[in-house]
């Protein structure tokens, strides 16, 4: 009888443990895609592309396997065998001398993009196209390595705070933001939508362990085709009870913010470098309720006001330079939203009941949070809904969990695609989108 016991020790190697440990002038075995070959006549470099990076690897004419250099082609998978030397030059400052290569499949004729160049000089659309390929460029990898990083920074810090994570269904009967953007689908003969975002769930969750999390995706059904949206995204949200002010959210936001950065730069640093990305300071973020900060765009650079009820994408950029010239920030809370252009779970001001109790966090010209406290009394709930003529149809369960009762509560989500965007300097959305979903593409 045989038995499984656990992870069992590799014969091959991986750049890290090559890096840290004791094999100079060791034989080993390493293993990886041909990413570039350089053929000099008396010796053939072949460049290894790992999931740490790239490995030198190098053929020279009296070594075994240096006949078997005719037949490499990049994208090739291979197993190389050789001794471990230290070599400036090479990326890591090591490399290979090889004595045998094992090929463990080939490509099939010419690949589609040249995935082994520094910057893939092609079209978005083409990139799109063929998506596990162009990713295999480690430039175009790297903007996803920092995407977990930011994911992880997330989870690990509120895991810190005493979050707990959930997973919340995406298929219901109700939409949380109202709207006619929203999916629709035939549910076993019944209506059904796919969800807009976790917000009637989360509430009800934040009822039961105070602090909970959710990084998922949802679902908006806008005809939009602008490089800001997609109709499917990555939202990092969070709601917690008990709070005494809409304040507590984003002074946790801001904390998040912190800790994430400090992560990518101790451990996401050759993907920064290979990107070239700046990333922005969260040390002291300003807030600004939403008019006066209309008012400060528009007479500082003579921009008309057209919206009184929202923030146009000028505005956020406008309002992100202005900030940056005056107070060198690089995030800017906007607060207070009006009243008409927020959810209607969202708590209105006590003192001014046009405006809420919420805010917006744009990042270098751009939103990329929204939050804010939510009506936890059930009464006051209820009176809203009444006053906007809407349906309850649908919310029952919603509407039930705050007649037995809730604490004082906010929530905010963090647009996961946005977020990388802005921290990469990255023009469109689909640039930092694993699988983008918008009007006109449903593949791959």
């Amino acid at each position: 009888m045989e038995f499984t016991t656990g992870i069992r020790k590799k014969e091959t190697v991986e750049i890290s443990e090559l890096l840290t440990g004791d094999y100079m002038g060791r034989n080993v075995k390493v293993n990886g895609a041909v990413h570039v070959i350089r053929d000099m006549g008396e010796v053939t470099f072949v460049i290894l592309r790992k999931r740490e990076g790239l490995l030198q690897c190098v053929l020279e004419e009296q070594a075994k396997g240096f006949l078997i250099r005719k037949d490499l082609t990049e994208e090739a998978a291979v197993e190389a065998e050789g001794i471990v030397k230290a070599e400036e030059r090479a990326p890591g400052g090591v490399e290979i001398r090889v004595s045998n290569i094992r090929f463990l499949s080939r490509p099939d004729g010419p690949l589609p993009l040249p995935v082994s160049k520094w910057k893939l000089n092609t079209s978005l659309e083409a990139k799109l196209n063929y998506r596990s390929v162009s990713l295999r460029n480690v430039r175009e990898r790297a903007k996803f390595k920092i995407q977990e990083g930011i994911v992880r920074g997330f989870r690990d810090f509120l895991y810190g705070q005493g979050f707990t994570e959930i997973r919340t269904p995406k298929i219901g009967a109700k939409g949380a933001e109202g709207g006619s953007n929203l999916f629709r689908l035939d549910y076993f003969h019944r209506p059904a939508v796919l969800a807009q975002s976790p917000q009637f769930y989360k509430q009800m969750m934040a009822g039961v362990f105070d602090r909970v999390f959710e990084t998922a995706p949802v679902f908006r059904a806008e005809k939009h085709n602008t490089k800001r949206h997609l109709n499917e995204y990555t939202s990092l949200d969070l709601e917690m009870a008990y709070i005494d002010g809409f304040e507590d959210l984003m002074d946790l936001e801001t904390g998040f913010l912190q800790d994430m950065l400090a992560l990518l730069k101790r451990e996401y640093e050759k993907e920064l470098k290979l990107l070239d990305a700046a990333l922005p300071d969260a040390g002291r973020i300003p807030k600004v309720r939403f008019e006066e900060a209309k008012r400060l765009v528009s007479e500082k650079y003579r921009r008309a006001m057209k919206n009184p009820y929202d923030l146009e994408p000028e505005e956020e950029l406008l309002i992100g330079q202005y900030f940056k010239e005056e107070y060198d920030a690089d995030f800017v809370f906007v607060t207070h939203y009006p009243s008409g252009k927020r959810p209607f779970y969202a708590m209105d001001d006590p003192e001014d009941t046009s405006v809420t109790l919420s805010f917006d966090l744009l990042l270098r010209g751009m939103e990329i949070t929204t939050g804010g406290q939510r009506i936890h009394d059930y009464r006051m709930l209820m009176e809203k809904i009444e006053k906007r003529g809407m349906e309850t149809e649908g919310m029952e369960q919603y509407l039930n969990t705050f007649r037995c009762g809730m604490p004082p509560h906010g929530g905010l989500g963090i647009g996961l695609e946005r977020l990388t965007m802005k921290l990469l300097g990255e023009e469109n959305l689909r640039e930092t989108t694993l699988f983008p979903r918008d009007l006109g593409r449903l593949e791959p």
